[in-house]
Formats: structure tokens, C-alpha cells, sequence
């Protein structure tokens, strides 16, 4: 199990946060703090695996709290709660720690896949021995991808997250028709959410040519692509 602290100085958010931690397995909210200072305190007392931690509290910012806890030789791991207007702050101050981020507000989609591209590189990490690295770049991408994708209006973020999942989760390039079975989609979704992130740079199309016939299209996530 996966011990977090909600750290968000709006209570009612955090009570939000702590159930939306509940609805992911392997996780759960153990504290809720609404200040820098009362984040410190609580984990001077009790250590935790992972904070979901707001970057603007009365008391300070995020940053500051995570500069106090290495200072103090706390390695929690922390992701970034922030508006967007915060972005570039956070983005310029994380560039060389791989602090990922959620940007508010935020869904529980956006969330629960934050937590479980979290605990899959947990996982990979802990279980020791050599990785490509392929499936390093795949574990990273998925924690430090933005949940906000930017769509065209009457198209839905949860449907190109899905997709976004399907294609960091296998190790190759994939046709529409079998990210729209992983995904529980029909293909045409699927192929209509493949061409929108094609377009935007986020997808990698290539062709697989059969013996007789139209080649097959294939896609992959982007290399290097953190959103």
C-alpha cells in the first residue's frame, strides 16, 4: 500500500483529493495537511511515501516545502498540485528534479493515471536488475504527462487519455483497431483520436506493409514527448 498526504490549504479540496485517492488501489490518503508549516510537522511525525502537494499555501509555496524536506533529508516523493497560471513557475523550477505536476482542476481520470504511472515506475524501480530503455522513457512519459490536453471543442479529455494510456502501456506501435479493444472503444473513436494527436505531434504514425494491399497504419506514442 501506497501512503499519501493530501496537502491543499482549501479543505473541502482536500477532502475531494483523499476520496479520490481511495478510489485507486493501492493507495491511500493517510493525513491531510493545509499549511507548509502543518505539512512539515506531520511528516516529522509520520513519514509517507508520496504528498500531492498544493503549490500555493498560506504559509509559502510547494517548492519551498519540498527545498525544506530534502534539506532536512526527507526523499519523499512529491507531485505538484498547481493552477495553471503557475505552470511556468513550477515547470522552471522542476526542470532538472523531474517533479511532475497536476494542473488544477483536475479529474479523477487525470489523477488515478498520475498515481498509477507513480506506482508502476515505483515498481520498476524496486524490482532492481536492468530495464531498456524504452520501458524507462514509457514510465517517465506516463508521470510526467500533462492532464490537460489541449483538444478541439466536443472532444473529451478522459477519451484521449485512454488512448494516451493504451499507447504508453505497450512496448510497440499498435493499429486503431487494437488501441480501440484495449481501450473499450469503437475504432472509429479511436482513429478519430489518433489523427487529433497525430496532428498535434503527440502520436508516431507508421506503415506496415503486407504482402498484398493497403498498408496498415500503426501508432505510437511520441519518443520524448512529456504530455
Amino acid at each position: 500500500m501506497i501512503d499519501i498526504l493530501i496537502v491543499d490549504d482549501d479543505i473541502r479540496v482536500a477532502e475531494i483529493n483523499t476520496a479520490h485517492v481511495a478510489r485507486v488501489a493501492g493507495f491511500r490518503a493517510v493525513a491531510q495537511a493545509h499549511s507548509a508549516a502543518e505539512a512539515l510537522a506531520l511528516l516529522a511525525e509520520r513519514p509517507v511515501d508520496l504528498i500531492l502537494l498544493d503549490h500555493r499555501l498560506p504559509d509559502g509555496n510547494g517548492l519551498a516545502v519540498v527545498r525544506e524536506l530534502r534539506r532536512l533529508g526527507h526523499r519523499t516523493d512529491v507531485i505538484m498540485v498547481t493552477a495553471a497560471r503557475d505552470v511556468a513557475t513550477v515547470q522552471a523550477s522542476t526542470r532538472g528534479g523531474a517533479l511532475p505536476y497536476l494542473v488544477k482542476p483536475f479529474s479523477f481520470a487525470g489523477l488515478r493515471t498520475k498515481l498509477e504511472a507513480y506506482a508502476t515506475l515505483r515498481r520498476g524501480l524496486e524490482g532492481g536488475g536492468e530495464a531498456e530503455q524504452s520501458e524507462v522513457d514509457r514510465m517517465f512519459d506516463a508521470l510526467s504527462a500533462s492532464t490537460a490536453p489541449l483538444l478541439p471543442k466536443g472532444h473529451s479529455p478522459t477519451t484521449a487519455e485512454l488512448v494516451r494510456q493504451v499507447l504508453l502501456g505497450e512496448p510497440g506501435p499498435l493499429s486503431a483497431q487494437e488501441i480501440a479493444e484495449r481501450a473499450g472503444m469503437s475504432r472509429q473513436t479511436a482513429q478519430r483520436y489518433l489523427k487529433l494527436l497525430e496532428r498535434a505531434g503527440r502520436v508516431r504514425l507508421s506503415l506496415r506493409y503486407g504482402g498484398t494491399g493497403r498498408p496498415e497504419h500503426r501508432y505510437a506514442w511520441a519518443a520524448g514527448v512529456r504530455r
